[in-house]
């Protein structure tokens, strides 16, 4: 998989780059990553990326020039104009990193994580042009219900996140399939807990964080390891870890098992 991310401070991806995951990958040649100055597209001796919103307002605002013209030069063709805008490629996503976007969450991870190449639009200042949001992005997303002072962050974390669900990039891949927000946790609640929640909310399809964890020593400052992890009867054990994951869920995000 291919990574672009667009940007107008590409030494911010020095470092995070260069790390974990997403560094055994690039290694591996599970992904390349590039990453592009936005203001290599710029025509003025300024270079200039931004400037002030029609209708008044305060901040400034990313030109859509220079990202129209950056993601056509990535692709290596037009994406098209008012009279005809040329087809996507399916394999291929646009990503603007944006406050007002839809929320990221584990499931469109896994969608994203099945294709090719993935270009992501990291916003600045007010925000973006609308036209970059309807005309040029696939999809607009944000990571949470905050403002950032850019798209830097969020795309790291998208990155991130799509990066150890490919293939080979998790030493261990049943990890993956056993984490917070995984397909397994959704089907925890179809052995036993999904009758637990239906009396208290009307759950039609929800999710369940992951089981606490725990490890040596088996006591620590006291707090001992829970006796059912060390009895070696792994049927109490998935009880006990399937209950622990409802009660962790209902008390950290609630909101998982109210989800219709």
């Amino acid at each position: 998989m291919r990574f672009d991310l667009i940007t107008i401070f590409p030494e911010f991806f020095g470092g995070p780059l260069d790390h974990g995951i997403i560094r055994r990958a690039r290694e591996g040649g599970l992904i390349h990553v590039h990453v592009q100055d936005l203001r290599e597209f710029t025509k003025d001796r300024h270079r200039t990326v931004d400037d002030r919103p029609f209708g008044g307002g305060e901040g400034m605002v990313l030109k859509p020039e220079p990202l129209f013209e950056a993601v056509e030069s990535l692709l290596g063709h037009g994406v098209g104009d008012a009279s005809k805008q040329n087809p996507q490629d399916p394999g291929t996503a646009v990503l603007l990193m944006s406050a007002a976007g839809k929320l990221f969450d584990q499931e469109t991870a896994r969608r994203l994580s099945q294709l090719q190449r993935i270009l992501l639009i990291c916003g600045r200042y007010e925000g973006v042009d609308e036209r970059v949001a309807e005309h040029l992005a696939t999809e607009e997303i944000s990571i949470g219900n905050f403002v950032l002072s850019g798209g830097e962050l969020p795309a790291l974390l998208v990155m991130d996140a799509i990066t150890r669900l490919l293939p080979g990039a998790v030493g261990n891949e049943a990890s993956t399939q056993n984490e917070s927000f995984s397909p397994r946790q959704e089907m925890l609640l179809n052995t036993g807990i999904r009758s637990k929640v239906s009396h208290e909310s009307p759950v039609t399809s929800p999710m369940l964080l992951d089981f606490p964890h725990y490890t040596r020593p088996a006591e620590y400052r006291g707090w001992k390891v829970p006796e059912v992890l060390i009895s070696g009867n792994h049927a109490e054990v998935a009880k006990w870890r399937q209950q622990k994951a409802l009660e962790k869920t209902r008390r950290n995000r609630g909101d998982l098992l109210l989800r219709e």
